[in-house]
């Protein structure tokens, strides 16, 4: 236990030491693969564990309570530097605030060293570790190639790539270490080291863009940092320990629920929910790498994670039906923000940020069936959201665009990377997939209130919308003859191949994984929702065919390879034109009599859907809902 706890925490910061410090590429990358390894196999080791809680009092020789202290000291003076260097008052203010009221939670509030364990692990836990572990070690195996490419595209003659490494190794060992803790002071802690790490990664091409939405970034989600000491200290005031599980099941009374609520706020800012979203948006600037360990397995994934494990504090409460209704609108309008983007990386940005919405909202409705469709929606996004990312990387640097109109037809230029893309699509809006079972369940979930599962249902719409126009485009022009496999590194296929089959297999698998790993975590104020039946998902409202539906999917797919094979014989001939098109293919005889090119592209309904009509109300009512969340806890 304390030893594969050391290598999923530990491990990575030692290993991020070794990668800033080693200037040979081939060294660096030995490390990044060795380390990856070990965090894939010890996650895995620590499901036979699972649940366990205990104590360090030491690591490597030292005080483990002496070591974060200091550390959080030293990262709240350095989150201050940045913002002196980069004179913004917001992150000067906010780092003060922290560095304050720290000192004074530690040095006046905590009398003596608390008997709780520092450190808990539950299915929930352990569910979070697999998808850090797992996915986030295979960005960083995808991000080896990747970056070479990028550096050299760039025309670097001194390598960024030690700090790019270490940083994103510090990340992986922070985000392992903030869901296994129970002591809050220890989980602060990791939360700083993820809002450092994010400033350090969307602004590591060192451009004035990219500078600027590190900063927004940094500004963002230190507020979430003093919103969350702000509450430690309340809560240290009003139960005298700072020990999460003592808190979810302390009884409520008076101003207990502010603290909540701050947390509850804070882990918006985390997870960029509006009106916060600008800063997840400016780190599509970042290498894509950064972007897909930020929007799926790490950082995004921290607010969703501590309402989940708030849930059973604030159940049955007013607070938890403020969560639900911000999640649900948070769904719903950044899926309206996505229809009305051409921006790969937008689309995926949006994307992102309504998936959280509506994690949220399950984690709001906090029924087992909502929490058991909220952590699906978990594991199956940090999958596909990855994948995702990655193939968008993957086709930037080759035809050098993310514009997803300058993809059409992408099959013919890189058959594989598109397909996979193709099948990452699906995954996302059509069954068997995990992702789809996740929303189905939500939206059974939410049954009995209304204005969410209205919400819920036109949101999931929106959803369809812009992922099946997005899969149309890539597979858009005829084609005839052979396709010739396109070149890349093993590294990058070994990712994109093992996030896609992930995506999959976990999905055909979804009624054992819900067994195995989802029913441990209700206790009894949860009573379990499903039944398991030959691959079939069922409650009183339904049931999901899992298995049948996965095999018509499979089948599915042989009969697409087999009209795939009959149409490489077709013979491809040019759009007719009315009559007046010229010799060359795909060309008309226009006004003027001048040749003008036929194109297709979609509309995209900025009228509507256009960032700059919709974002200025959408932030108003979130606002409105976070201050009607603090209002109702007061």
């Amino acid at each position: 236990m304390e030893k594969l706890t050391f290598i999923l925490i530990v491990l990575p910061f030692l290993s991020a030491i070794f990668c800033y410090i080693t200037p040979y590429r081939k060294i660096r990358s030995s490390i990044v693969m060795a380390t990856a390894f070990l965090l894939i196999m010890s996650s895995l080791m620590l499901i036979r564990i699972t649940p366990f809680s205990f104590s360090p009092i030491t690591v490597l020789g030292a005080d483990i309570h002496h070591i974060v202290l200091i550390l959080d000291f030293l990262i709240l003076f350095l989150i201050f530097y940045f913002g002196i260097k980069h004179h913004h008052l917001l992150i000067i203010i906010f780092a003060i605030l922290q560095i304050v009221l720290l000192g004074y939670l530690e040095y006046f509030m905590i009398k003596e060293q608390t008997v709780s364990p520092i450190f808990y692990c539950d299915s929930l836990s352990l569910i979070m570790i697999l998808i850090i572990s797992i996915v986030g070690s295979i960005i960083c195996i995808q991000s080896i190639p990747y970056m070479k490419n990028h550096e050299e595209h760039l025309g670097l003659r001194i390598s960024r790539e030690p700090r790019f490494f270490g940083v994103m190794l510090l990340f992986l060992g922070a985000m392992n270490g903030l869901v296994l803790s129970n002591d809050l002071l220890f989980l602060y802690f990791f939360f700083e080291i993820t809002t450092l790490c994010s400033f350090l990664l969307i602004g590591h091409d060192n451009t004035e863009r990219t500078i600027r939405n590190a900063v927004r970034a940094l500004w963002m989600n230190s507020l979430g940092g003093a919103l969350f000491i702000i509450a430690l200290v309340i809560l240290n005031s009003q139960i005298g320990a700072l020990d999460m599980q003592k808190i979810i099941h302390t009884p409520k009374a008076g101003l207990w629920f502010l603290p909540i609520a701050l947390l509850c706020f804070a882990a918006f800012t985390k997870s960029a929910q509006f009106p916060f979203q600008s800063w997840l948006l400016g780190a599509m600037v970042a290498p894509t790498p950064v972007s897909a360990l930020l929007h799926s397995s790490t950082m995004v994934k921290i607010g969703v994670y501590l309402v989940l494990r708030l849930g059973p504090a604030i159940q049955g409460t007013f607070l938890t039906h403020c969560v639900a209704i911000f999640g649900a609108f948070t769904f719903l309008a950044a899926a309206a923000l996505a229809v009305g983007q051409s921006n790969g990386k937008k689309v995926l940005a949006y994307s992102t940020i309504s998936n959280l919405g509506l994690i949220f909202a399950c984690a709001g409705i906090n029924s087992s069936a909502a929490i058991t469709a909220g952590i699906l929606l978990i594991i199956f996004h940090a999958i596909t959201k990855a994948l995702l990312f990655l193939c968008v990387g993957v086709i930037e640097q080759h035809i050098e665009s993310r514009d997803i109109e300058d993809m059409r037809g992408l099959y013919s230029k890189m058959p594989v990377t598109a397909l996979i893309t193709v099948i990452g699509v699906i995954t996302m809006i059509m069954p068997p997939f995990g992702l789809l079972l996740g929303k189905w369940m939500a939206i059974e979930a939410a049954s009995r209130n209304i204005i969410v599962i209205i919400v819920l249902a036109l949101g999931s719409a929106l959803t369809v919308m812009y992922w099946a126009r997005w899969a149309g485009i890539l597979m858009s022009d005829p084609f005839a003859g052979k396709f010739k496999t396109e070149k890349q590194p093993i590294l990058t296929w070994v990712s994109l191949v093992s996030l896609c089959l992930g995506a999959t297999l976990l999905s055909m698998i979804s009624p054992w994984l819900y067994s195995w790993m989802i029913i441990p975590i209700f206790n009894e104020k949860y009573l379990q929702s499903y039944i398991v039946t030959r691959g079939i998902l069922e409650n009183p409202s339904g049931s999901f065919a899992v298995i049948p539906l996965s095999i018509l999917a499979l089948i599915g797919f042989f009969v697409s390879v087999l009209a795939v094979r009959k149409a490489l014989r077709a013979r491809v001939v040019p759009p007719y034109l009315s009559g007046v098109q010229l010799s060359e293919p795909g060309t008309f005889l226009g006004p003027m009599n001048q040749p003008v090119k036929a194109e297709a592209k979609n509309y995209y309904l900025s009228s509507i859907f256009g960032e700059q009509r919709l974002t200025i109300w959408v932030n108003l009512v979130a606002m409105v809902l976070i201050t009607m969340l603090i209002g109702g806890a007061l």
